[in-house]
């Protein structure tokens, strides 16, 4: 079975493209503390993100950087050849399920709430 979970912060705002086929992702860092400190300072894996189609849609309306986040999904894992030749692994998170711990700094209703591909509570 291949399945994650995590929760932490997004360690910037969320970026969406669109690939060839008409497919939106959206794209975002997740920090997540370790319990362990290294010399008295907080240490943090950094996991990336992608959230497709409605999902994705919904994470670039509502996420921002700073946001808490749990994110479920699976390990996605890539090769690719760098600028110098040699030959990089690439390890993503595919988001199935989003859901927003910390509310957003505006105004609006709808402060927090959860993103999954079924459906939307946003909508």
């Amino acid at each position: 079975m291949n399945k994650v979970s995590i929760i932490g912060n997004l360690t910037r705002d969320p970026e969406t493209r669109t690939i060839e086929n008409g497919n939106t992702v959206c794209s975002f860092t997740v920090a997540v503390n370790r319990r362990r400190q290294q010399n008295g300072h907080p240490m943090a894996d950094f996991f990336r993100v992608s959230a497709w189609n409605k999902l994705g849609d919904v994470c670039q309306r509502y996420l921002a950087k700073g946001r808490k986040v749990y994110v479920d999904g699976a390990i996605s894992v890539s090769t690719f050849e760098a600028k110098d030749g040699t030959t990089k692994a690439s390890m993503d998170v595919m988001a199935n399920d989003v859901e927003f711990l910390s509310p957003r700094e505006t105004n609006e209703d709808s402060d927090e709430g959860s993103a999954n591909e079924e459906e939307s509570p946003f909508e």
